[in-house]
């Protein structure tokens, strides 16, 4: 059984900041892939930034220079850091994580989301 464990939302004045986390717990023997998504009320999942198992990031064009991406594999956790936060970026904030399980088994796991709220 694998869990990925978030925290760190809350609501923010436009222009403030939030580091969110996610923690990846339970029977685990690889983590490859692990992303932050978000859905806004009425609009579908994007995705907001990944990392890869090699260490290569990638963003959505709309946070490119306020958001960072960050691991630390030894503790199977994956950081957001947002800066210069906009009311646009109001919504419930998913992590996912490509696990390999002790069993063998690999497959998505997602969080339960944490809700960011940009707003004054």
């Amino acid at each position: 059984q694998v869990q990925l464990v978030e925290s760190g939302g809350g609501l923010v004045q436009p222009g403030g900041s939030l580091r969110l986390s996610c923690t990846a717990r339970g029977s685990i023997s690889s983590i490859y892939a692990m992303d932050w998504y978000r859905q806004a009320p009425g609009k579908q999942r994007e995705l907001v930034a990944g990392f890869t198992s090699s260490g290569t990031t990638s963003y959505a064009d709309s946070v490119k220079g306020r958001f960072t991406i960050s691991r630390d594999n030894a503790k199977n956790t994956v950081y957001l850091q947002m800066n210069s936060l906009k009311p646009e970026d109001t919504a419930v904030y998913y992590c996912n994580a490509d696990v390999r399980s002790q069993y063998g088994l690999r497959r998505d796991y997602w969080g339960q989301g944490t809700q960011v709220t940009v707003s004054s």
